[in-house]
């Protein structure tokens, strides 16, 4: 007597029955931004925060480029040497000009440039004026090398991050960071902020729209963002224990049903 094989279609139903299970036990819905934002329609912000350019601190790290007509001439004026600098857990070398405590820096052929309390522009305008004693019409750029902002707490990836560009907003901070995970608390920022040698803290709601025309908007120079978990994150977590488990005597079930229908 010949045994009759199952079919091989129940076979796959069973496995992609387990494959959507799983699915959909993992399935994370998007949390969104500004609810007080009508879905339906456009809103202009006719005011908005008005950004501030930073100011040159003791301790910041210059990158300084002077550019000539002969660019042999203004090569030792571009040896800048390389700076630690704090990120995170870790110490970043970081190739510029250090602002000492007198508020200078340092530039070869150049000499002493007092930079301290001045924008990057004001500071490019003061290194020009005193490199023209030195080079033929020479043209001088100036930013941050080290212009750090520092996002901790409930986001994808918790870091301190060096940034190219000045202008920097708290959303640029939270997408650097990979967003916001789904148990962190959008109506709860924490904004650290160090200015004349106090702490600044305020709090911060990603759910209102008036958050554009906030002056801490635009972030500054060794800004902290800190995402407080919410209280959901500690019995999201019993849950997942139960659900894990749960998952496991489910699958494990259907692995036995699956296997009793082949043999």
């Amino acid at each position: 007597m010949q045994n009759n094989p199952k079919p091989r279609n129940h076979y796959a139903l069973w496995c992609a029955l387990i494959i959507l299970f799983f699915l959909n036990s993992c399935a994370v819905k998007n949390i969104p931004y500004f609810q007080d934002l009508p879905v339906d329609s456009a809103r202009v912000v006719k005011e908005t925060a008005r950004f501030t350019e930073p100011v040159i601190q003791f301790d910041d790290i210059l990158s300084v480029t002077i550019q000539t007509i002969d660019p042999a001439t203004a090569a030792v004026a571009n040896q800048a040497v390389s700076e630690s600098a704090a990120n995170g857990l870790t110490v970043q070398q970081i190739t510029g000009f250090l602002v000492d405590k007198n508020g200078s820096i340092q530039i070869p052929m150049i000499g002493s440039v007092q930079v301290a309390g001045l924008t990057t522009y004001q500071a490019r305008e003061r290194i020009l004026e005193q490199a023209r004693q030195f080079y033929k019409e020479p043209t001088v750029h100036v930013r941050f090398a080290n212009y750090k902002i520092t996002v901790l707490g409930e986001v994808t990836r918790p870091a301190a991050y060096t940034v190219p560009n000045e202008k920097v907003t708290i959303l640029d901070a939270i997408g650097m960071a990979g967003d916001l995970t789904i148990y962190g608390k959008r109506e709860n920022v924490l904004l650290i902020r160090e200015q004349n040698g106090k702490k600044e803290l305020v709090r911060l709601n990603l759910n209102d729209s008036k958050l554009f025309q906030s002056p801490y908007y635009y972030l500054k120079q060794n800004d902290v963002l800190y995402i407080e978990p919410g209280e959901s994150k500690s019995a999201s977590r019993n849950a997942a224990r139960t659900q894990t488990y749960a998952l496991i005597t489910s699958a494990a079930s259907l692995i036995t049903i699956v296997l009793a229908r082949l043999f």
